[in-house]
């Protein structure tokens, strides 16, 4: 079994930055995926981010075409931890984020919520003026 605990968010303008990070314990995860997913209310979960083990040390990673160029992810496998750099953001960014895990996603599967097996709490972030 796997817990995650996102960072606390919070509240930012449009343009400032903001960072997310989650903790994973209960086991190591190094193979697993890690990512993000993002919702709004009335809305379902749309899908932010991920990394993907390939093999060794290496990773992929991908983004969500409505964050590519303003997001980065990075993970620290040492400290079993991803995080997610926010910047340029904008008011359509205002969500309660997720941090999300699981053995078996692939890229085919990475965008759909329901392979995830992990989630953590969420943590709300909102960007206004």
């Amino acid at each position: 079994q796997v817990q995650l605990v996102e960072s606390e968010g919070g509240s930012v303008q449009p343009g400032g930055s903001l960072s997310l990070s989650c903790a994973a314990s209960g086991r190591t995860v190094s193979r697993h995926a890690m990512g993000w997913f993002r919702q709004v209310p009335g809305k379902e979960r749309e899908f932010v981010s991920v990394t993907i083990w390939s093999s060794g040390s290496v990773y992929y990673v991908y983004y969500a075409d409505y964050v590519k160029g303003r997001f980065t992810i990075s993970r620290d496998n040492a400290k079993n931890t991803v995080t997610l750099r926010m910047n340029s953001l904008k008011p359509e960014d205002t969500a309660v984020y997720y941090c999300v895990a699981d053995p078996g996603v692939s890229i085919a599967t990475m965008r759909r919520p329901d392979r995830y097996e992990y989630w953590g709490q969420g943590t709300q972030v909102t960007v206004s003026s």
